[in-house]
């Protein structure tokens, strides 16, 4: 285990200074998938990662810059299952299939960080690496929808068309329903009661089978 304080039991590896911020980040993750967000506290990340009790307040200032840095972590991570889903894809229609399946899954796969990552009252959207990593996680889906390459680059630079973001907002409402509505396990009873194996499966064939996004008309507003 890391600690930075002494020991009096067994000897433990000690942090180089960098790590401290990291291995509490870890740590915070560790609470939060065994004892969920209610579980979560600056004291209960020092005793999963073993330190003094002040020393999350001294790296993050408080619980919100810390959630918030870790809910980055989750739209990171997010953000990288999706352009993954869309860099083997032959065609637009796959593109979309896979960013569909990857965002469901990431939400099933990581409940509880995912659920974190939707909790503006006790995340900051002030906190720029926050920020940034949403941004960066929508490009993914922007990849999706949009019949063009989207880089960080050209979207910077281009931005993204009245199009393109309806597109991107109805695929996200979409997706994320379908995602809260397995997580929160509203789903079982209707996939038991019609033959599915599981509610994941019954979500795997909607998937397959329904197009994510609506067709939009020519005439903006």
């Amino acid at each position: 285990m890391l600690d930075n304080t002494a020991s009096s039991g067994a000897a433990k590896k000690p942090y180089h200074r960098g790590d401290l911020p990291e291995a509490l980040l870890a740590a915070a993750e560790n609470v939060l998938v065994r004892d969920g967000i209610a579980g979560v506290g600056l004291r209960a990340i020092a005793r999963e990662a073993e330190v003094s009790h002040t020393a999350p307040k001294h790296h993050f200032g408080d619980l919100a810059n810390l959630l918030s840095e870790l809910a980055a972590r989750g739209y990171q991570r997010l953000g990288e299952a999706l352009r993954g889903a869309t860099r083997d894809a032959t065609d637009y229609e796959a593109r979309r299939r896979g960013v569909a399946k990857t965002y469901v899954r990431f939400a099933c796969d990581h409940p509880q960080l995912f659920g974190l990552m939707f909790r503006n009252e006790i995340i900051s959207l002030q906190n720029a690496n926050l920020l940034a990593a949403i941004r960066s996680s929508l490009l993914g889906m922007a990849e999706a929808v949009s019949e063009r390459a989207i880089s960080t680059e050209s979207y910077a630079s281009e931005g993204i068309s009245k199009e393109e973001a309806m597109r991107i907002t109805v695929a996200w409402a979409y997706l994320h329903g379908l995602a809260t509505l397995l997580v929160d396990k509203r789903l079982g009873g209707l996939a038991k009661f019609s033959g599915f194996e599981s509610a994941r499966m019954l979500v795997e064939q909607i998937l397959d089978q329904v197009t994510i996004t609506m067709t939009m008309g020519e005439k903006e507003e």
